[in-house]
């Protein structure tokens, strides 16, 4: 078992907690890590890119001289892609960029993020955040009693629906639940504050 220190919204050490070492004091793998943001970027591609081949562009397959002595290059359609307006060779066709990975290689991919996380400093154990209202600047003005620099992720319970709703504008903040992280999230922002209460279910989901 690791141990962490508990900080409150000004960042003041209030008690410390242990934590799995599995989960937060793994040996980082980087080659995982990359293979799961690989497959989470892709499945956010949507893969409708699309071209025309000679055969759906519109034109004539009349053939528009004579084979010889034209002086010209000999020519038989002008859907040719070598033609303005002809066919696209090779071009974008829809596909889908899903890829796959274990549920258990996911799992080693999250605990190494969040091991780094834990190495790095960069990862904060909050007593608790209380927000009188969800207001923007009110969350605004806890991230920077908080110290945190860069992109900030919050990981809170569903039920803190004002938490969610005063971090929706502040495009350097994001608020989701236990089940929500992923690896790419978590490499994405610098600083990572989890809950105290919320803790309990990060190990449990990725133990």
């Amino acid at each position: 078992m690791a141990s962490i220190e508990i900080v409150d919204q000004t960042r003041k050490t209030v008690g410390s907690v242990e934590v799995s070492e599995a989960v937060f004091g793994s040996q980082p793998h980087g080659s995982l890590v990359h293979s799961a943001v690989v497959m989470q970027l892709a499945s956010l591609r949507q893969g409708t890119a699309s071209s025309k081949g000679r055969s759906e562009v519109s034109g004539t397959g009349k053939k528009p001289w004579r084979q010889k002595h034209t002086g010209r290059a000999r020519a038989g359609s002008n859907r040719s892609p070598v033609w303005r307006h002809g066919g696209t060779v090779f071009g974008p066709q829809p596909r889908k960029y899903r890829s796959a990975m274990s549920k258990k290689m996911y799992r080693k991919a999250m605990q190494s993020a969040l091991s780094a996380k834990t190495a790095a400093g960069e990862l904060l154990v909050l007593s608790e955040l209380s927000l009188p209202e969800p207001k923007t600047k009110l969350m605004a003005k806890t991230v920077k009693q908080l110290g945190a620099t860069g992109p900030v992720l919050f990981v809170v319970g569903k039920d803190s629906d004002a938490v969610f709703r005063a971090a929706r504008n502040l495009a350097q903040v994001k608020a989701v639940s236990p089940e929500e992280l992923t690896v790419y999230d978590v490499l994405r922002y610098r600083t990572l504050v989890v809950l105290k209460d919320e803790l309990p279910g990060v190990e449990e989901l990725w133990a």
